[in-house]
């Protein structure tokens, strides 16, 4: 089994480019540092490092190591920070993963709260799309997930947050489609879409938009909203997107158009069945119940 202690020197030396650099970082001798590295290459029978004369760069299986070293050595600190707990003070930190969606702001509200009454609580948000938020979870990386419903994975724990989120259209705010107020499905016939990469493919293309979305035109795909509006201003697509994550009230030429009939998701905190929760991230999922169950 490959040393934790190992996996640090290997991750300095990834990001120093240099054994004498992450050897000074590391306050231990080069030789040694030196020596570690062969014998972590012999153990795993494959060389991770080329040894230029001006820098240190990975081999192919050098960079898968760093991608899952990384891993290893982030759920080690977020299991140590979990003991790390006063028992009459709560701390430790809050992992969770989210797409885009305006519910963070329900979400943030309970965060607030949190830090009030328990500065040492820190909190970490990673954003991705459905996908990545699971794998993350699966490998323990999160406490949880705020996700787009419909959900049918059935080794995950789903708590509704009695939301829903509504799709719609970015488009050119002096576009013909703009004197609309809403934007039907046959108006989406022919027009140059920009879709996000979590309903362009998997179960979301056809459990949100039915055997429709094969008839759709798309020209390209995001995974955040942000940049696909400056595709929107170029007038190179329509972005099909969930309503109030982009400001259109500024300067920008853009607008926004819901889909007629309404096009809804439900949304839900998301976890690995019989998870375990570190002391903050368990105050938090009893705060977020008691929220729930005050509405």
């Amino acid at each position: 089994m490959i040393e934790i202690r190992l996996l640090s020197y290997f991750l300095a030396i990834a990001r120093e480019q240099s054994i004498t650099k992450a050897a000074d970082a590391l306050h231990i001798t080069q030789p040694t540092l030196s020596k570690q590295m062969m014998e972590l290459e012999a153990q795993l029978g494959k060389q991770l490092l080329i040894r230029g004369k001006k820098k240190i760069t990975l081999t192919e299986e050098g960079a898968y190591l760093r991608s899952k070293a990384q891993e290893m050595i982030n759920l080690m600190e977020k299991t140590e920070s979990a003991f790390h707990t006063d028992e009459e003070l709560i701390s430790g930190d809050i992992y969770m993963g989210c797409g885009e969606t305006p519910a963070m702001e329900f979400i943030t509200g309970i965060f607030k709260g949190i830090q009030n009454d328990y500065p040492h609580v820190h909190f970490h948000i990673f954003s991705g799309d459905a996908e990545a938020v699971m794998e993350r979870l699966d490998k323990g990386l999160l406490d949880l997930g705020l996700l787009l419903g419909p959900m049918q994975h059935e080794k995950y724990d789903y708590l509704n947050l009695a939301r829903s989120d509504s799709y719609g259209l970015l488009m050119p705010r002096d576009c013909p489609l703009a004197e609309k107020e809403t934007v039907s499905f046959d108006d989406l016939q022919g027009l140059p879409l920009i879709a996000s990469a979590q309903a362009y493919s998997g179960r979301q293309r056809l459990e949100l938009f039915g055997e429709i979305f094969d008839t759709l035109n798309i020209v390209a795909t995001y995974s955040l909203i942000y940049n696909a509006t400056f595709m929107v201003e170029q007038g190179m697509g329509y972005a099909l997107c969930l309503a109030n994550l982009v400001n259109t009230e500024g300067s920008r030429n853009l607008t926004f158009r819901p889909l007629s009939p309404a096009l809804k998701v439900d949304l839900f905190i998301v976890t690995k069945k019989y998870q375990t929760f570190s002391p903050a991230a368990k105050l938090f999922f009893n705060r977020l119940r008691d929220e729930l169950g005050n509405r």
